[in-house]
């Protein structure tokens, strides 16, 4: 069984606050918001590159230290940013221990990924 551990820095927006809604034309559509796509760069540049990526089922435990007590706790960005850097899509999470930590100086994810 292979095992990836890793820390990154920044704080990630939750997902009801990690989309805007801008107008195309006539047609509204999703976008990610500036804070989305700020920790999404940020993570990825932090984020070991897995070569071939994981192809199977995986188990996920990941905490995330935010700088303030009003974030909720949500990890799908974070899952979304490690697409196509340790696995193939995230829908190959089949187990999930997600914890909420304050680091009010040093927020950041701490994540280890179990091949199951």
């Amino acid at each position: 069984m292979s095992t990836i551990k890793f820390t990154a820095l920044g704080e990630p927006a939750s997902k009801s606050n990690s989309r805007r809604l801008v107008m195309h034309g006539k047609v509204p559509r999703f976008i990610k918001s500036a804070k989305a796509l700020s920790f999404l760069q940020a993570f990825q540049l932090q984020c070991p590159k897995v070569d071939p990526l994981l192809e199977e089922d995986l188990s996920i435990s990941m905490t995330i230290y935010y700088s303030s007590r009003r974030p909720d706790l949500d990890e799908s960005v974070v899952l979304d940013a490690m697409q196509n850097f340790i696995y193939k899509n995230d829908r190959q999470v089949k187990e999930k221990h997600i914890y909420w930590g304050l680091d009010r100086t040093n927020p950041r994810v701490e994540v280890e990924i179990n091949a199951r």
